[in-house]
């Protein structure tokens, strides 16, 4: 799965819909969902991806599909 893939589906589960509804530019706002309890279970669910807690500039700096995308790839997840 790539990272791309890894982030939609991570971002689709912590708000609550079907990957397919993620679009490319998703971003903290762009869904009513996507409040402040659903992006702490998005960073957990980040987390437990990684296996190891997020730098605490990647947990300031994850604010878009992109930027989750960015912090797995960096994490070698390909």
């Amino acid at each position: 799965m790539s990272a791309l893939a890894a982030a939609r589906q991570l971002l689709a589960d912590a708000i609550g819909l079907d990957d397919s509804a993620i679009p490319g530019d998703a971003r903290i706002g762009s869904f009513e969902r996507w409040d402040s309890l659903a992006h702490m279970r998005l960073l957990s669910a980040v987390e437990e991806r990684l296996g190891h807690q997020l730098d605490p500039d990647d947990i300031t700096r994850i604010e878009s599909l992109s930027d989750i995308e960015a912090v797995l790839q960096a994490a070698g997840v390909e």
